[in-house]
């Protein structure tokens, strides 16, 4: 087992880290900007470093930074949590290069599944069922335009190195096709440095869901069930739920033996996400694969009773998974609300500031995944997600009950949040009936529009 990791990263996923380190009794060294010196992450781990100012640029994405405090405070292991450097593959070689073990899978696995289009061209080979559309990144207007005339209209334009909803496009007709290619590639380039885009037929309200796997470096794999993440804004996933309400038994196994296809196929070692868009008759596609820990694995951990980040820490230090597939089984249900610092009034503008006043619910069955405390500030640098709720009752119908109370009991006081919007979802007819695709809150939110 390591001696001492680094974690790079901020918020509540590096207190997650934090905590599973100290399970291990393992050392953990934090890194912080100087808009985070206040951080609860920087506070709790047992040693802290700041590595640059309040802009990402220069600090959790300064791979130079991030490497030399982790040679510094001797540290054998670096976890990089969700966003920002967790999926680089030039930062996972660096950590190689310098002896630090990269908590995650390798840069080459990173390299063929991180470029989305080349990951779309691997599953097709693998055989696994995937989005009619290009088989990689397109290179011209004129071959976008014969790609999407045989794929049929609508269709998507999208950021090769994508995700988190960013560089997507939508394309109704041919003659829109050339001005959102150009709108996809300028997002693409400002928010991954790379400009290329791929084309897929875009599936008309699917659902959104994805796979869960843990592989280790001797081949074993397993999956642990699906989350469902159909209830998106604008691309940007609100809340999660496992078990998928139509996904059935049958449904599970294939999807999640297609899952361990992916992972073997790519040599994969350590947590990853397959991501895939479910239609009315149950087909499923292959959109693209997360080569890291999600926001939303608590509710996995939640049915499944796995801790999915002291296992991504085991593997790498090189021990065996110790449980096989017929280990993992379904119990209950658990759904997960991402509360944000934001107005939902003012088109879900980002508020930050000082939290005057804080309650949080607890009980049986309630978890909260935050890194706020009253009176720390929040920053307006950086994503608007303070915490995330958790709940695991017995059934879905009890789920749904306990996180209206639990958001009901939620109070957050200086700032604007978005907790009374997620219990209007959640106290949604269509919502506790399971009866919602990836295009639903979207036209939600053009009724509420309009109704107010």
């Amino acid at each position: 087992m390591f001696q001492k990791v680094l974690i790079a990263n901020r918020g509540e996923i590096a207190v997650r880290i934090i905590r599973a380190c100290r399970e291990l009794g393992v050392r953990c060294v934090a890194v912080y900007s100087t808009a985070d010196r206040n951080a609860l992450h920087a506070q709790i781990a047992d040693e802290a470093v700041c590595i640059g100012s309040a802009l990402t640029k220069d600090s959790y994405l300064n791979m130079n930074a991030i490497i030399s405090s982790a040679l510094v405070t001797h540290c054998d292991a670096i976890h990089p949590g969700f966003g920002f450097l967790s999926e680089n593959a030039e930062f996972a070689r660096l950590c190689e290069k310098f002896g630090i073990e990269f908590i995650g899978p390798s840069y080459k696995s990173i390299e063929m599944l991180g470029d989305k289009a080349e990951a779309k061209r691997t599953m097709k080979s693998a055989g696994v069922p995937v989005i009619p559309g290009s088989d990689g990144a397109v290179k011209s207007i004129d071959e976008a335009k014969e790609i999407a005339g045989k794929a049929g209209y609508p269709v998507l334009v999208k950021a090769s190195a994508g995700g988190g909803g960013r560089g997507i496009r939508r394309v109704d007709t041919p003659e829109e096709l050339e001005s959102q290619m150009t709108i996809a590639q300028q997002e693409a380039q400002n928010f991954f440095g790379d400009n290329s885009v791929y084309i897929e037929k875009f599936l008309i309200n699917p659902h959104h869901v994805e796979i869960q796997i843990m592989a280790d470096k001797f081949g074993n794999t397993i999956y642990l069930g699906e989350r469902d993440c159909s209830m998106q804004r604008r691309n940007q996933k609100v809340l999660e739920e496992s078990p998928s309400p139509i996904v059935t038994p049958e449904l599970r196994k294939k999807m999640g033996e297609s899952a361990m296809i992916v992972a073997k196929q790519c040599g994969y070692y350590n947590a990853g996400t397959i991501e895939f868009l479910v239609d009315d008759d149950k087909n499923f596609y292959f959109m693209e694969m997360n080569t890291r820990i999600q926001v939303e694995h608590p509710v996995t951990e939640a049915v499944t009773g796995f801790d999915l980040v002291k296992a991504q820490i085991k593997v790498s230090a090189g021990e065996k998974l110790d449980v096989t597939q017929d280990d993992i089984k379904i119990s209950g249900h658990a759904i997960e609300c991402r509360i944000n610092a934001e107005n939902p009034e003012l088109d879900f503008r980002p508020s930050p500031g000082q939290i005057k006043a804080l309650n949080m619910p607890g009980g049986p069955g309630i978890r909260i995944d935050t890194a706020v405390y009253q009176g720390y500030t929040i920053p307006p640098y950086y994503d608007s997600m303070i915490a995330k709720l958790i709940v695991h009752g017995s059934s879905r119908k009890e789920a749904i009950m306990k996180m209206k109370w639990a958001l009901s009991e939620f109070i957050v006081d200086g700032i604007d949040t978005n907790i009374d919007f997620q219990l209007e979802l959640i106290k949604n007819r269509d919502f506790e009936n399971g009866n919602y695709n990836i295009g639903y809150l979207n036209q939600y939110m053009e009724k509420r529009k309009k109704k107010k």
